[in-house]
């Protein structure tokens, strides 16, 4: 009588069931042929959802009554084959469902939808063909040198983006660190940095190792002007920032910082004020300690006073300005000058005297007379530049003959016979 009470009960339980389930279906039917199809999708998904739930709160009821008339073994077989029907039949309703959705669609519906995907799979794969097709057209169409010269521009430009994101996050990590991990940290950065050159390296050779001897020495020769070009521009700016930094330091130096007082100015103004005293106040156009040449006390002589001033520097007691080391003359375009370099062993001091000249009559007393020493280097001045020391015992060419067109010495001088 038990097994057929069970049997019996297992049958009211699947109708009732059958039942259930049809009434949702048609619920779910009624519903959906009042809503859009948005909303139909999401009822499906709803109705579904909760027919599962029902059908399985109805079959674990079943299976509670059932076990409550049995006893334990039987009540195990019978959970087992409860779970494995209820598992079968929640499988077989949702392929069930599946199919039915399916069913409901068009057949339009579900070919547009396959022709979709279709259509986008192969504009996809036409635009990635494309894409390396035009590649390979700009590479065919450049030249190898170009071709290598946008490798080598890409990777470069690679190279920088790299290196300035690597210096990026260097300096925000260096700001969080203390002094200690942050020399440690620049350690490693210039392991890294050392590392990637060498790769670099590496992989140069390899690219070379690759390349016909035709195209190597091409490689080199432009590696070698790039490389030439970047020395130089750096050579450049180089310069340029130092002679900024020297414009720079003078221009500070001569406006802000005072120099310090020269240990000859007080000789200078010794000198200066005997000349005043007995060649006259107007004698000097000008008097000053020249830091370009050691601090040498200079004299700016007036042309009419000029010999004047150097028979005082010669024969006073006082200065004895008895030795000449040096004299010459340059051309300064505007005007010709003479420099006289003396030296007095009595006070342990050099001085220098300067006069400047008119450039188209350069024509000045002759120091021979005071310092024997003065005969050559005038007559080198006259050969050269061509200055006219008058009372000069001997004024004559000593470089270049008598008959010699111009002075070679003077900024607009050119050649009288020019293949020679």
């Amino acid at each position: 009588m038990s097994e057929k009470e069970d049997l019996a009960k297992q049958k009211a339980a699947a109708a009732a069931k059958a039942k259930a389930v049809a009434l949702a279906r048609k619920k779910a039917k009624e519903e959906a042929a009042e809503k859009p199809e948005g909303e139909i999708d999401i009822a499906k998904q709803k109705a579904a959802a909760a027919a599962k739930a029902k059908a399985a709160a109805l079959a674990k009821k079943q299976a509670k009554e059932a076990a409550a008339g049995k006893p334990e073994g039987e009540i195990d077989i019978a959970k087992q084959k409860a779970e494995a029907a209820a598992k079968a039949k929640a499988a077989a309703l949702a392929k069930k469902q599946a199919k039915e959705e399916a069913s409901e669609k068009p057949e339009g519906e579900i070919d547009i939808a396959k022709q979709k995907a279709a259509a986008a799979a192969a504009a996809k794969a036409k635009a990635a063909a494309l894409a390396k097709k035009q590649a390979k057209e700009e590479a065919s169409e450049k030249p190898e040198g170009e071709i290598d010269i946008a490798k080598q521009k890409a990777a470069a430009a690679a190279k920088a983006k790299a290196a300035a994101l690597a210096k990026k996050q260097a300096k925000e990590e260096a700001s969080e660190k203390p002094e200690g991990e942050m020399d440690a940290a620049k350690q490693k950065a210039a392991a890294a940095k050392a590392k990637a050159a060498a790769l670099a390296r590496k992989q140069a050779k390899e690219a070379a190792s690759e390349k016909p001897e035709g195209e190597m020495d091409a490689a080199k020769q432009k590696a070698a002007a790039a490389a030439k070009a970047k020395a130089a521009a750096a050579a450049k700016a180089k310069a340029a920032a130092a002679a900024k930094n020297r414009t720079a330091v003078q221009e500070s130096g001569e406006v802000d910082t005072p120099r310090e007082i020269s240990l000859n100015q007080s000789k200078l103004d010794q000198i200066v004020s005997a000349i005043e005293s007995h060649v006259g106040q107007g004698a000097l156009l000008e008097n000053y300690i020249n830091r370009l040449s050691k601090d040498v006390p200079t004299l700016v002589a007036n042309p009419d006073t000029y010999f004047s001033i150097a028979k005082f520097l010669r024969y006073d007691e006082q200065l004895d300005f008895s030795y000449l080391s040096e004299l010459h003359g340059t051309d300064f375009e505007s005007h010709m000058e003479i420099y006289v370099h003396l030296h007095s062993f009595k006070m342990n001091q050099s001085v220098a005297l300067k006069v400047k000249l008119d450039r188209d009559t350069p024509v000045i007393p002759s120091l021979v007379p005071l310092w024997s020493g003065a005969n050559w280097p005038e007559c080198e001045a006259y050969d050269l530049l061509g200055i006219n020391f008058y009372e000069h015992p001997d004024l004559k060419r000593i470089l270049l003959g008598e008959d010699w067109k111009g002075y070679p010495l003077r900024k607009d001088y050119e050649p009288y016979d020019v293949e020679v």
